[in-house]
């Protein structure tokens, strides 16, 4: 239930529909002075939002810092948590635009630095096809040579919850120990390594797929940018989600 909840009112999360109903607001309003205050509002909101300097100076409090990992430390496991991949109209697997996930775990294992990949994510999706995010990436894995008895595979998982509990599950099966390296996203480590840990799981952060906060200073981050509104809205995601799990927690 709760998965179909946060779906459903996952468009929620997006700052362009409170300009949207902000300007509306603006158009269908007879009254002069309200139309005029809407408006203004609409515009604020929009600037703010689409503002990079905003989201690049959040983005880089918020983003978990590199890990400094131990000289000569070889980690048994890195656990690389889907969402960097999605099936076609045809139900082909294709990368998208987090896809440094996948790259950043094969160098892990390539470098010496792991000895295993263990890969957790099915299908999230509301209304799900018959693909399954780890069973495509075992022969992504396979594809960059990495041999199948270092490979983990968790298909079922749905989100983040069920990435750590399912997870749990598979490392107590397979009798592997921690510390373990967590490979996701930058903006997503800091709700991730509270879940994972939150679930009795040992893990080390090792953030990637940096979406902002990593450049420096630009004037031109000050003019409206489309890129931002995005960006604003993965992050406020992350928020809630992780306010929502730390309420839940304490309850």
């Amino acid at each position: 239930m709760f998965f179909i909840l946060s779906k459903v009112l996952s468009f929620l999360l997006y700052p362009l529909l409170y300009v949207f109903v902000l300007l509306l607001i603006a158009v269908f309003s007879k009254n002069a002075q309200k139309k005029r205050k809407y408006l203004i509002y609409g515009l604020i909101t929009l600037y703010v939002f689409s503002n990079s300097f905003l989201i690049n100076r959040f983005a880089g409090a918020w983003d978990i810092a590199p890990a400094k990992l131990e000289n000569g430390k070889v980690y048994n496991a890195a656990i690389l948590l889907g969402g960097f991949s999605s099936d076609d109209s045809e139900g082909q697997g294709m990368f998208n635009t987090a896809a440094d996930r996948f790259i950043q775990a094969v160098l892990l294992q390539k470098t010496g630095r792991i000895k295993n990949i263990v890969v957790t994510g099915g299908n999230g999706n509301l209304n799900p096809s018959a693909f399954r995010e780890g069973a495509w990436v075992r022969y992504k894995l396979k594809d960059a040579q990495i041999p199948d008895s270092c490979v983990l595979i968790e298909d079922q998982s749905r989100n983040t919850l069920e990435n750590a509990s399912f997870t749990k599950v598979l490392l107590q099966k397979h009798k592997q120990q921690g510390p373990y390296l967590l490979v996701t996203s930058a903006f997503h480590m800091r709700r991730s390594v509270r879940i994972f840990r939150k679930t009795g799981i040992d893990v080390v952060p090792y953030p990637c797929n940096y979406i902002a906060g990593r450049g420096a200073f630009a004037l031109d981050e000050f003019v409206p940018s489309a890129d931002a509104l995005s960006k604003w809205s993965t992050y406020i995601k992350e928020v809630i989600g992780l306010s929502v799990n730390y309420i839940s927690n304490k309850g």
